[in-house]
């Protein structure tokens, strides 16, 4: 009987090994672009599309309905169409990058390292603003210094300053030029620098802005800035063409505007005296208004959404931008270290928010998943953010631009 037993044991091992053997062999091979290709599935051999079934398969776009099966003729259920296309946009972003060229694919980690490593130290001034890249160089407003600090991003290296910008706050680069806010009570002014000129000093455009103009943004025809004004009520926008035109300010319908951005179609504002986000005209005229957290700060548009940091609320608020959701409130992110957020970032993948508590916050921007954060070190004080495409990089209250 114990013989007999081991037999049947033995038998249904065998049946079991021939069974995941034969199931090896039927994997479908093919031949795409004069290369033979073996897929794990068993049903794709016969499908006209077996060569794109190879490809979202070894780009990790699909992993079939079983390990042997991809069921090339069922339907596709919503769910399942979701999850096709958030991998195809990750997968793209990964693959099609400068940080995939570059080999550098510690994206989902917060890699700021306190202490000096990867930082730029600004020979003057002592309270940074905000910071945009060129796509080469970084520029640096330099509010105390009443300078703007151009350094080089590959390497961190400073380059040069230009003095001479009173109040230096918001930077913008467009048509080949850095313009910078100067951020003035009563007549806000409008300074231009030429890069290609050598570090001379910046030249007042306009000292017809607004009051207290912080924010910059360019629509392609006008500058534009948020003007925050000396008081509740106090606040207003100012735009004007590249012609060097006089600006033109308008004061209706705002309070104190601070941030603001272009997203492709139209201007939106950030209103710190009644807690809002909105959206302009071209003639600067309020369209829509959308309620966020209090004191809405520098935000930052991810080619869908915008991220709206609220210093006093603690939280950042992401709205959707065009289309039938236009300004709809997508969600109000909490946690993750945020604390007196200031300024947001986007990379082209991931979302940053600089924190007046000390903390630098990363999110994914295809799906509002958290990253994590990291402290930025005691005293640090972050303030403005941007990204040259590779690396994030932030102002610290010490005089210190920081790559990220």
């Amino acid at each position: 009987m114990r013989i007999k037993h081991q037999s049947v044991v033995a038998v249904v091992v065998m049946i079991v090994v021939l069974s995941a053997a034969s199931t090896y062999l039927r994997a479908d091979t093919g031949s795409c672009g004069g290369t033979s290709i073996t897929l794990p599935f068993t049903d794709v051999m016969s499908s006209p599309f077996f060569c794109q079934i190879a490809e979202a398969y070894f780009s990790g776009l699909t992993f079939g309905m079983t390990a042997t099966t991809y069921n090339p003729s069922g339907n596709v259920p919503r769910e399942q169409m979701a999850a096709f296309i958030t991998r195809t946009m990750d997968q793209s972003l990964k693959r099609g990058s400068r940080r995939a060229a570059l080999n550098q694919f510690w994206t989902l980690t917060p890699h700021y390292v306190p202490g000096g490593i990867g930082t730029s130290n600004i020979p003057s001034g002592g309270s940074l603003r905000l910071v945009q890249s060129d796509g080469a160089d970084l520029w640096v407003a330099d509010f105390v210094g009443n300078t703007v600090h151009r350094v080089r991003a590959n390497d961190g290296a400073y380059v040069a300053s230009w003095t001479g910008a009173t109040n230096a706050y918001g930077v913008l680069v467009a048509a080949g030029n850095i313009f910078v806010t100067g951020r003035i009570n009563p007549n806000g002014v409008l300074y231009d620098i030429d890069p290609r000129g050598g570090a001379l000093g910046a030249y007042a455009l306009t000292s017809d802005l607004g009051s207290n103009p912080a924010g910059i943004a360019f629509d392609g025809d006008k500058i534009w800035t948020a003007n925050s004004g000396t008081g509740p009520g106090g606040g207003s926008v100012s735009f004007m063409s590249l012609g060097f035109l006089s600006p033109t300010t308008v004061s209706a319908g705002f309070s104190q505007p601070i941030g603001i951005l272009y997203d492709g179609s139209n201007i939106w504002v950030t209103d710190i005296g009644d807690a809002t986000l909105k959206q302009l005209n071209s003639s600067g005229g309020v369209i829509k208004t959308v309620g966020v957290g209090s004191a809405p700060q520098f935000p930052a548009f991810d080619g869908t959404n915008i991220w709206v940091p609220n210093l006093i609320s603690d939280t950042v608020t992401v709205v959707r931008a065009a289309g039938p959701l236009a300004g709809t409130v997508l969600a109000t992110l909490t946690g993750n270290g945020l604390s007196s957020p200031r300024s947001v970032a986007f990379d082209g993948e991931r979302i940053l928010v600089t924190n007046g508590g000390g903390n630098i916050s990363l999110w994914k921007a295809a799906d509002l998943t958290q990253i994590g954060f990291t402290p930025a070190g005691s005293g640090t004080d972050p303030f403005g953010a941007c990204s040259d495409g590779l690396n994030f990089w932030i102002t610290i209250g010490d005089s210190r631009l920081a790559r990220f």
